[in-house]
Parts: structure tokens; C-alpha cells; sequence
């Protein structure tokens, strides 16, 4: 599998402003607009014209005010929420056409079936796409050894650590080999200190997958060190409002964010969210 010095960051750097191939593109939004009722008989308009193209093997993050829209954006990726307008292909065909095996959503809350062992939780998926039993569980023991979690096949959730069960959550993702991994504020319920070993971990575990990932999170900090692109919404409706080239290069250790260059990052992403007029968390 490819290592953590691939970066998408070289592509897009080869492509420079000019139009993406689609060959090199695996999501691709264009001018999506979301809204839900209100109990009032009203439409609240979520988010507004976002349009954002995502290259193959490349880790974009989206940050920006609380209320902005950007879990709603991921949902509507996902195909958890309909779009108003606009469209969103993933791997460059119509996010319908390419089917729920196309992308992976890996949310805060691990939600692991509490009967299954670790095994069969990752397995899930698999099964439920009628995968042979066999198969079922050589993808699964691949995966959760990928996560680092060889020799826990038989545990239950009651006995894992909190980022124990969202290494789990990630495996139950992977397994099914999506075009593409997203993930909402997975770390958000963790401590501070397993949180920064988690993002590492997350950086080794996509590299070595191979995986294009979209990262929706409250941390700056987290967005900037796993990210080649950082994306700012604006506050509701959710509307693009500058992107943030991050070019660390990779492999990354955590001691980067002691680095000028990554605190430099951090300060613009906070001001433009501050200037918002509601400061998000996590500097």
C-alpha cells in the first residue's frame, strides 16, 4: 500500500489553478444548496452554493463556525440529506449512481453493535452487501490488524477504550473499500491526549489505505496537521469562503505544531472564522 510521503498535495501542485481531470478527481460539488423545514411551515436555508472538488488521495478538512453547515455538507456527500440544488459526484459519477459502497461516514459516536465482537462489527458491512462469509472475515481480520487492533478480534465494545472503539469505527469503514472516507468530528469525545495520539494514528492508518478522506472538525489545530486543504465555511448558510494550502510535508510528527509555519496556519484560519463574528473551538 502507498506510503504517508504520497501526497495529493504534488497534484495539485502539477495541475496548478487549471481545470482538475476528472481521472484525478474523486468528489466533485457543485453549487449544493440544502434546506430543512421549520415547524413554522418555513425552509431554513442550511447551505448555499458550495462547490468543492477533491483529488484522489488527497486529506481536506472543513472548519468554520458552529451552525455553518459543514456536518450538513458531509451528510449530503454521504447521501444522508437531499440537496435543494447544485450536484455531488464521487468518483466522478452521479453520488446515486456510484452506490453506498462508493463512501464510508465515520461519526463521534462510534455506535458499535454492543452483541458483536470487534470482528463482526467490522464485518458488518460486508455483510450486509451479501460478501461470503469467508471473505467476510479475511477483509475484516486485514482491516483491524490495518488499525492496530490485532488481537482484539473477540472483545466486545463494553471492553475497549474510547479510541480503541473509533479505531473499530475506522476499520468498519475501510472494510468496504469506498473511493472515499469521511469523517465527522470522530475524535471529538476524546480526551485531549488521545485525541493527539488518534490524529496520528488516523494520518498512518489513511496512508497506508490509500484513501482519499474529508474531515469535518471543530479543532483548527486537528484540521491543520492532517490536512493538505483546509476548507472555511462561513456561518449559515454554509458557503465556501477561502481555502487554506497547507503544505507541511509528510510524514508528519505531532511536533509540527510547535512549527511557525503550522501556528501561522492556525492564526489565519482562526481570524477568518472570528471575522465570522463567532469564533469556532479548538485553537
Amino acid at each position: 500500500m502507498p506510503g504517508e510521503s504520497r501526497t495529493a498535495a504534488g497534484t495539485a501542485r502539477q495541475h496548478g489553478d487549471g481545470e482538475i481531470p476528472d481521472s484525478d478527481l474523486v468528489l466533485r460539488a457543485s453549487g449544493v444548496e440544502v434546506e430543512f423545514p421549520l415547524r413554522d411551515g418555513s425552509r431554513h436555508l442550511a447551505i448555499d452554493g458550495v462547490s468543492l472538488e477533491v483529488r484522489r488521495g488527497e486529506f481536506v478538512s472543513i472548519v468554520g463556525p458552529s451552525g455553518c453547515g459543514k456536518t450538513t455538507f458531509l451528510n449530503a456527500v454521504d447521501g444522508l440529506v437531499p440537496t435543494r440544488g447544485g450536484s455531488i459526484e464521487v468518483a466522478m459519477r452521479d453520488r446515486e449512481e456510484g452506490g453506498t459502497r462508493s463512501r464510508a461516514m465515520v461519526f463521534q459516536d462510534a455506535s458499535l453493535l454492543p452483541w458483536r465482537t470487534v470482528l463482526r462489527n467490522v464485518s458488518y458491512g460486508l455483510e450486509l452487501h451479501g460478501v461470503p462469509k469467508q471473505e467476510c472475515r479475511e477483509r475484516a481480520l486485514e482491516l483491524i490488524e490495518l488499525v492496530g487492533l490485532k488481537g482484539s478480534e473477540d472483545r466486545y465494545p463494553r471492553q475497549l477504550s474510547g479510541g480503541m472503539k473509533q479505531r473499530v469505527n475506522l476499520a468498519r469503514a475501510l472494510v468496504v473499500d469506498p473511493e472515499i472516507l469521511l469523517l465527522d468530528e470522530p475524535f471529538a469525545s476524546l480526551d485531549a491526549q488521545t485525541r493527539e495520539y488518534m490524529q496520528a494514528e488516523l494520518l498512518s492508518i489513511w496512508a497506508r489505505a490509500g484513501k482519499t478522506a474529508v474531515l469535518v472538525t471543530h479543532q483548527i489545530d486537528e484540521a491543520v496537521y492532517l490536512s493538505d486543504r483546509v476548507v472555511v465555511f462561513s456561518k449559515g448558510p454554509g458557503r465556501v469562503k477561502d481555502t487554506i494550502e497547507v503544505g507541511l510535508d509528510r510524514p508528519r510528527k505531532l511536533a509540527v505544531k510547535r512549527s511557525d509555519v503550522f501556528r501561522d496556519h492556525e492564526t489565519r484560519i482562526w481570524n477568518l472564522i472570528q471575522d465570522e463574528g463567532e469564533p469556532d473551538e479548538g485553537q
